[in-house]
C-alpha cells in the first residue's frame, strides 16, 4: 500500500497515506491503478474509471469463456460441436500393365510421359467427402523415366504418388513386404517424392533421427496420428534397424502414447499383415490388432497386404477393419478378389469431456476394371455410373457385403457408404 504514496512523485507521503486510508473506510477507492497519476515514473491517466456494477463491492465479474467454434467437419451430420473425418484405402500395386495404360492416358491428356490419374479419378468423390485421406504406397518408386520393375521386386513410376496427391490424398502409409525391394535407394528416393509432394508419410524412413515418428496429419476440428508396421520383408532385411517398422504391439502403443503426449487427438493403427487372398483375418493380424485394442491408446485399427477384403469387427467398442483390399492393381487371372477393394470412411466426434471416439464408419466396395483400366466403385449408388459390367458389379458388391459384415459389423453400425445421401453422408 505505501507506494501509492509516492504516485507521481509528489513528495507528500504522510498525507497520501491519510488519503488512502480515507477512502478505503468511505468505500469510495477507485479501482486500484486507475487513480489519476497511475503507477511510479508513468505519465497520468485522465481516461474514466469503469463503471462499478451494483453489489459487487468494486469488483468486475469475470467474463465466461467463450464456447469453442464448432466444426462438424466433413461426412455425416456430426453428433457434437466438433468432427473430423477419415478415409482410408487399400494398397496402391502398381503393374506394368497400369504404367502402361498410364502411358495411353498421358497420350489423351498431356500428362507426359505417364498419367495414373484417370486410374485414380473415381475415388475423387469419396476423398472429398472426407476432411483427411491416407493411401497405402505397397512399393518402392523408381527414377520418373525408370528403368521399372515389376513382381517380383517392384521399382514402379513415382507419377503414381503425383496422381495420389492430385485426387486428394494427404498421406501415405509406406511400411510392406515390398518396402526395400530397391534396397535404400528405392526406400529413399519413395520418400523423396512423398515430401516433395506435400504427402505426409510413415512407417519408412530416410534417416535415423525421426525414425518411427507417426504421421501427424490436421483436420479443422482435430489432430490425427497414423502408426504403421508390416509383419515381414519377403525374407529380405532393411540396411539399416531403423529403417522400416515391423509389426510390435507394445513398440506401437508406446508410439501412440506418446503421440497423444504430443497433442494428436486421434490415434489410428495400420497393419500390414495376412494371408494373400484370404477372407478371414489370421491369427497374426486378430492377435496384434487385439493387444491395440486392448491397450487404450488406439482409437481405430486397420489392415492391409492381403489383396482381398477382410471382415470389419467391433471389438470391444473399438473397430477394427482387418483389410481394404487393392485399391489399384493388375487383375489377376487366378484370384478376383484381388482385383477387389475397400475404401472406408471414420468420422471422429469430441464429446463435451474432450473425449473422441468413432460416430460413424461407412465402406465402399470397388474393383479394377480394365480397357481401360479404372477404379471402379460398386456401391448401391453408382456414383461413377456404370463403370464395371453388371455380372462383375454385382458379384463384387455381394462378396464384399458378405465377407465386410461376418464378424457383425452391420449389426454394430458399419453400413455401405452411399455419397449421394447428405452430401456425402452415406
Amino acid at each position: 500500500m505505501m507506494h501509492h504514496a509516492y504516485v507521481g512523485g509528489r513528495g507528500r507521503p504522510a498525507r497520501a497515506a491519510m488519503l488512502i486510508l480515507f477512502c478505503l473506510l468511505a468505500g469510495a477507492c477507485s479501482p486500484a491503478g486507475n487513480d489519476d497519476a497511475g503507477p511510479a515514473g508513468a505519465p497520468s491517466s485522465t481516461a474514466p474509471s469503469p463503471a462499478e456494477p451494483s453489489g459487487t463491492g468494486g469488483a468486475t465479474a469475470a467474463a465466461p469463456e467463450p464456447e469453442p467454434a464448432a466444426v462438424p467437419g466433413k461426412g455425416p451430420e456430426c453428433p457434437t460441436r466438433n468432427c473430423f473425418s477419415v478415409l482410408l484405402a487399400g494398397d496402391l500395386l502398381v503393374h506394368p500393365q497400369l504404367w502402361d495404360q498410364a502411358a495411353a492416358d498421358a497420350a489423351v491428356t498431356g500428362n507426359k510421359p505417364l498419367d495414373f490419374e484417370p486410374l485414380l479419378a473415381g475415388q475423387r468423390t469419396y476423398i472429398g467427402a472426407a476432411d483427411l485421406a491416407v493411401c497405402h504406397m505397397e512399393t518402392p518408386v523408381a527414377e520418373p523415366d525408370g528403368p521399372y520393375a515389376g513382381y517380383p521386386m517392384f521399382n514402379v513410376p513415382p507419377q503414381i504418388l503425383t496422381a495420389a496427391a492430385a485426387v486428394g490424398y494427404s498421406g501415405c502409409t509406406t511400411a510392406s513386404n515390398h518396402t526395400v525391394d530397391a534396397g535404400t535407394e528405392g526406400v529413399n528416393r519413395t520418400l523423396g517424392v512423398l515430401d516433395s509432394l506435400g504427402l505426409e508419410h510413415t512407417g519408412s524412413y530416410a534417416a535415423e533421427a525421426g525414425a518411427g515418428a507417426p504421421m501427424r496429419l490436421s483436420a479443422p476440428a482435430g489432430e490425427l496420428a497414423v502408426i504403421e508396421a508390416t509383419y515381414g520383408l519377403n525374407g529380405l532385411a532393411a540396411e539399416y534397424p531403423w529403417q522400416v517398422d515391423l509389426l510390435d504391439a507394445p513398440a506401437m502403443t508406446a508410439k501412440a502414447k506418446a503421440a497423444r503426449a504430443e497433442g494428436a487427438d486421434v490415434v489410428v493403427a495400420a497393419i500390414h499383415a495376412g494371408e494373400e487372398y484370404a477372407s478371414v483375418p489370421n491369427a497374426q493380424q486378430v492377435e496384434t490388432a487385439h493387444a491395440l485394442a486392448d491397450s487404450g491408446e488406439f482409437d481405430f485399427i486397420y489392415g492391409h497386404h492381403t489383396h482381398s477384403v477382410l471382415p470389419i469387427e467391433n471389438y470391444n467398442g473399438t473397430w477394427i477393419v482387418y483389410g481394404l483390399g487393392n485399391a489399384v492393381t493388375e487383375l489377376s487371372p487366378w484370384y478376383d478378389v484381388n482385383n477387389e477393394g475397400l475404401i472406408v470412411r471414420a468420422q471422429f466426434a469430441r464429446d463435451d469431456a474432450g473425449a473422441w471416439s468413432v460416430s460413424d464408419l461407412a465402406w465402399a466396395p470397388s474393383v479394377i476394371v480394365r480397357d481401360p483400366y479404372r477404379w471402379c466403385s460398386v456401391a448401391g449408388d453408382l456414383p461413377q455410373g456404370e463403370c464395371a459390367p453388371v455380372s462383375q458389379r454385382e458379384a463384387v458388391r455381394a462378396r464384399t457385403i458378405s465377407v465386410v459384415e461376418s464378424l457383425g459389423a452391420a449389426d454394430a453400425g458399419a453400413h455401405e457408404w452411399l455419397v449421394s445421401l447428405d452430401g456425402g453422408g452415406g
